[in-house]
């Protein structure tokens, strides 16, 4: 590992670089040797010409981000611990104990009554034109795959053909577009669809509209992300839907009510407005005020989400979602990200994923050993493959039950989409193209959704949504062979014991044995037996 922990300075982020490749300050980023003339390639010169919009991640709008910054622990300085020996969960048999036959339901709620077919949600995905872009893709690929979806924040708020009455949202397009595809092809009950709100969207009522209008049984209250410690924010190009959006109440910079600002926008002096959300200001009888609220409202079940903030707030969390019964609570490292939040805060700001997790765990053991009841647990940021989803489960074993996702399938639906147009223009790159020319050759799980589905609406289905249904198959698979080769065949058997620390800082950040430590005692009384 080199000596910083960042990149300072140039990014593909910010589409930004050095003019020198090898000579790098490594403490500022910039050339060692910095020269008089340079066009301003990285991003001290960028900001020099385009100022706050280089603050930003690049091109808006086709882009998901996250960090890159190299921290010190992560998990993959964790191992998953196999065994050669017995079966948890299903009977000691070699016929038997075979991993198609790995469980990885996951029920949850204060009545048990959620269920999901994988241990996995999309913890967050709100107003921005990546997420609407992909809806499609994201509903129906997580309907089908009986998995959770969270509409995140300001989607009706952004949704210009929203009505909104008295400062109370009675009818939108949007939020009921997203929430009604996936109810569209919800299976018997696997899965579900969360509403999510931040401070706008509890203004507006936007909880309580789709609970009573669009049959929402799950909302989800905010108290922030791992990506940013701000309220959510986008680049909005047109100045009438500048000015709709400031007078709905969002902060849009720069005022686009202001004669000068609509002066120098109409010269092509900036080409983008920033529209920023506030920030909640969290107290516990606000928020055992609004859980009432919502309960009244309809609401079967009330989810919380937090972010990477500091010890104390992760603590108020833990505490206030076991006391006033909150049914899933998501804990968002740092590092993450989906939209347009700011690229130094998302690389700087905030308790990194390993750390959080870890004091996530002790937290919710220490309100378990006082005899509170611990809600589910989900953890967040950056997670992707199953040996990831496998290493979070068993550090916060056993209050964790699912593990959130977002980047991860928003790539594999726009895939899926990019492909399904190539399809039709008859474009296929050679990458792709070695594997047939139609969707059933392309999709390996092509013949699986025409038997669920049938001829006719596998042919409708958005390639969008086949290619997120298929990436969630492999990440099922998988899952389930690292499940069988540590003997577990059911995810709730999952414990903290199922992996090992690689290194002696992991070992005490995380609570996780040092793998050198591991089975000592068996290992004892075998030797000496």
């Amino acid at each position: 590992m080199s000596g910083t922990f960042s990149t300072v300075n140039r990014s593909a982020a910010t589409l930004t670089k050095n003019r020198t490749d090898g000579s790098i300050t490594p403490i500022s980023g910039m050339c060692v040797t910095c020269v008089d003339g340079c066009i301003g390639m990285c991003e001290i010169g960028k900001s020099a010409y385009r100022g706050h919009e280089v603050i930003y991640p690049q091109p808006f709008g086709v882009i998901t981000t996250a960090s890159e910054k190299n921290y010190p622990v992560d998990y993959s300085h964790f191992n998953i611990m196999g065994t050669a020996v017995g079966a948890v969960g299903i009977e000691p048999d070699s016929d038997k104990a075979i991993f198609p036959n790995v469980n990885l339901e996951v029920h949850f709620g204060h009545d048990q009554g959620i269920k999901f077919r994988y241990p996995w949600i999309i913890p967050g995905i709100g107003s921005t034109d990546v997420a609407k872009n992909n809806w499609e893709g994201l509903a129906i690929g997580s309907a089908l795959s009986g998995t959770g979806l969270t509409i995140g924040e300001n989607v009706v708020g952004m949704d210009p053909q929203s009505v909104i009455r008295n400062h109370r949202v009675v009818d939108t397009q949007d939020l009921k577009r997203r929430v009604k595809l996936y109810q569209d092809y919800q299976v018997d009950g696997w899965g579900a669809i969360i509403v999510q709100a931040n401070v706008e969207d509890t203004r507006l009522g936007v909880q309580e509209y789709a609970i009573g209008e669009l049959g929402v049984e799950i909302v989800e209250l905010k108290w922030g992300q791992g990506a940013k410690d701000i309220g959510g924010e986008v680049k909005i190009k047109s100045l009438k839907k500048a000015q709709m959006l400031h007078e709905r109440g969002y902060v849009v910079l720069p005022d686009p009510t202001d004669p000068n600002v609509i002066s120098a926008f109409e010269r092509g002096s900036f080409k983008e407005f920033e529209r920023h959300s506030r920030v909640g200001m969290v107290n516990e009888e606000d928020f055992a005020k609004r859980v009432e609220q919502l309960r009244k409202a309809g609401a079967r079940y009330v989810f919380l989400k937090t972010g990477a903030y500091r010890p104390t707030d992760l603590a108020r969390a833990v505490l206030y979602a076991a006391k006033y019964g909150i049914d899933l609570l998501t804990v968002d490292g740092a590092g993450g990200g989906t939209g347009m939040s700011p690229w130094r805060m998302m690389n700087e700001w905030g308790v990194p994923t390993v750390e959080l997790h870890s004091l996530l765990y002790q937290y919710a053991r220490r309100l378990d050993e006082r005899g509170l009841k611990v809600p589910a647990l989900a953890l967040a940021g950056g997670f992707t493959f199953e040996d990831q989803i496998y290493k979070g489960l068993a550090l916060g074993a056993p209050y964790v039950k699912l593990i959130g996702m977002a980047r991860g399938p928003i790539a594999a639906a726009m895939v899926g989409k990019t492909i399904g147009n190539s399809i039709d223009n008859q474009e296929l790159p050679v990458y792709v193209e070695r594997f047939g020319n139609t969707r059933d050759e392309v999709f390996v799980t092509s013949g699986e959704l025409r038997k669920k589905l049938g001829d006719s609406e596998f042919e409708r289905l958005p390639t969008g949504a086949v290619g997120l249904y298929t990436y969630y198959e492999r990440l099922a698979q998988g899952l389930r062979q690292l499940l069988a080769g540590s003997r577990k065949f059911g995810v709730e058997y999952i414990s903290r014991d199922d992996i090992a620390a690689l290194t002696r800082e992991a070992a005490d950040i995380s609570g996780i044995q040092y793998l050198m430590d591991v089975d000592k005692q068996e290992v004892d009384e075998i030797l000496n037996g």
